[in-house]
């Protein structure tokens, strides 16, 4: 992505040239503001023509330079190229990798790493992230306490780096130029975060030797190397006598277990004030300050970010509960009793009870494919369906095909919802259901037998074909017969030993249990729990039960 590098303070802040038109100035309204009263409120603009870039001054009252020349008229702009607005420097980077040695991967950033050959005068381990401390104690104790002192209390991890340079530069005053380097997380690449110059309208690209660089990664250790340009072996190389590298220390930041997350550099142009081995020493032990701290800034902004979540989360399952019946109908000579329990802070399984006109209950139970947030959203979606649905529709055929051509209309791949809608009449007493993709109900007769519906009668879930054709199944209620729903948690639910319930069990727990609906209900899932016997529930359990009084 092309980019304008603003040069500001010894330090590169870049803007992506994101839209067509970006203009600079000093307003409030302008994609790039400068702070200088030097610069015009509306200065100048970058528009973008295809692929390429160009500037034009807009009337400023100092002008508009590029590369030393005042800009008069609209002008293409270059990778590297200059600009002057004002006192404001900028650079203009393609994002191409066009600068000679730019690694693949680097963010644009002055940084630049590439085949550069310097010798390497010393090493230092870096034991324990924080050198020896028995060397110079005083001086790295307080080297490290300024550089602790320095980053206390921040927690903004675009703030850190560019602190960390800035304290550096105080601990090391000979310093000219630094730049810190951090770990991409998904490329596992070094990639550049900051630099600093010393002298504010510097803008000079700091190189890096690619050598030192995985040398430094890979035994983790600091190096202190020399000019390049003063070894005679390198005078006839254009790339090394280019350098102005007078001396360069370069050390790991190493993340608490070790491992390498990035390194930081510096370097002096002054021939007199050389880094030494006393200098490596110290800024290891600053460095391994400065490690921790930005380790403990990132792990509290992940623990402030988790409780954010969690917050959310807490909302999320009030209003996943909110959608849940409250209550359940009141009818005379039938119990009715349910349960939900979510495997983590939300979940799939839904279930939920009306009471309709001349005494007829509708039940409707379902399991959305998956679990969590994503099955909760498609959870919420059909509640409102059948809520919508069964105001108008009594009709146990036309209201499931209603349900399922709602949620086809916008179904998301793979999130299905097996299914069950029932009608109680409790005047008739009779049961019309239908089937989509879900275990069949189990019917405890009064002798205690257990019937199921035939697996040819149950149909494709919910939300999978548009206007499939259901069948609806009829069967009276006698006295003192209970019919179970439940979610594949149930049968599912797995002990330490990786054993299931089973479907097997619960047909064995129903077939035997005694008392009312709600007595039954809260036995099967306390069943299931001295089943699982500690084992961390692994799927949404929801139970439903309803009976006729013997």
């Amino acid at each position: 992505m092309p980019t304008l590098m603003l040069l500001k303070d010894g330090e590169a802040i870049s803007f992506r040239l994101t839209d067509d038109v970006t203009v600079l100035g000093r307003a409030p309204e302008c994609q790039i503001q400068l702070d200088s009263n030097m610069v015009s409120r509306r200065h100048a603009q970058v528009t973008r023509d295809n692929n390429d870039y160009f500037v034009e001054d807009l009337g400023s009252g100092n002008g508009t330079f590029l590369n030393g020349k005042r800009v008069n008229e609209r002008t293409q702009l270059k990778a590297n190229d200059r600009l002057k607005l004002g006192p404001i420097l900028l650079r203009f980077e393609t994002g191409t990798g066009a600068r000679p040695g730019l690694a693949a991967g680097n963010d644009a950033t002055g940084v630049e790493i590439g085949d550069v050959t310097a010798t390497i005068m010393e090493s230092a381990d870096n034991t324990s992230g924080f050198g020896l401390l028995q060397v110079q104690p005083e001086t790295k104790l307080r080297a490290v306490i300024e550089i602790a002192r320095s980053l206390a209390g921040t927690v903004d991890m675009q703030a850190i780096v560019p602190r960390i340079l800035d304290t550096l530069f105080t601990i090391f005053p000979q310093a000219d130029r630094g730049c810190v380097l951090l770990k991409d997380a998904e490329t596992a690449n070094m990639v550049p975060v900051a630099q600093k110059h010393r002298k504010a309208d510097a803008d000079e690209t700091v190189k890096l030797s690619r050598t030192i660089l995985n040398k430094v990664l890979s035994e983790r250790t600091g190096i202190l190397s020399a000019d390049a340009t003063s070894d005679s072996r390198f005078e006839a190389a254009a790339s090394i006598s280019s350098l102005t590298i007078r001396s360069m220390m370069c050390v790991p930041l190493l993340a608490l277990d070790g491992t390498p997350m990035g390194v930081i550099n510096l370097d002096t142009q002054n021939v007199l004030s050389r880094f030494n081995k006393d200098d490596l020493d110290l800024l290891l032990a600053v460095a391994g300050q400065a490690a921790l701290s930005y380790e403990n800034a990132r792990l509290l902004t992940s623990h402030m970010e988790k409780l954010k979540q969690d917050s959310e989360m807490a909302i999320a399952r009030n209003v996943q509960q909110a959608l849940l019946p409250k209550t359940l109908p009141q009818a005379a000579g039938y119990e009715f009793y349910a349960s939900y329990d979510s495997a983590l802070a939300v979940g799939g399984d839904y279930y939920d009870a009306m009471l309709l006109e001349d005494g007829k209950v509708c039940l409707s139970f379902g399991d959305v494919a998956g679990k969590g947030v994503p099955a909760s959203l498609v959870m919420s979606r059909i509640s409102s369906v059948v809520r919508s649905t069964l105001q108008y529709v009594d009709d146990v055929g036309e209201a499931i095909k209603a349900v399922n051509n709602h949620m086809c209309s916008s179904a998301v791949e793979g999130r299905f919802v097996t299914y069950i809608l029932a009608l109680v009449d409790t005047r008739s007493h009779e049961v019309q259901l239908a089937i989509a993709g879900h275990m069949s109900p189990m019917i405890r007769k009064a002798d205690g037998t257990i019937e199921e519906f035939d697996e040819e009668s149950v149909g494709v879930p919910v939300g999978v074909i548009e206007d499939y054709p259901y069948d609806v199944l009829s069967r009276p209620i006698a006295p003192g017969e209970t019919i179970l729903f439940y979610t594949d948690g149930v049968s599912e639910a797995m002990n330490p030993k990786g054993e299931l319930y089973g479907d097997k069990r619960v047909r064995d727990f129903l077939r035997t249990s005694k008392g009312n609906a709600a007595e039954i209900g809260k036995a099967l899932l306390a069943d299931v729990r001295t089943h699982a016997n500690g084992r961390d529930q692994n799927d949404d359990i929801t139970i439903m039960i309803f009976s006729r009084n013997g």
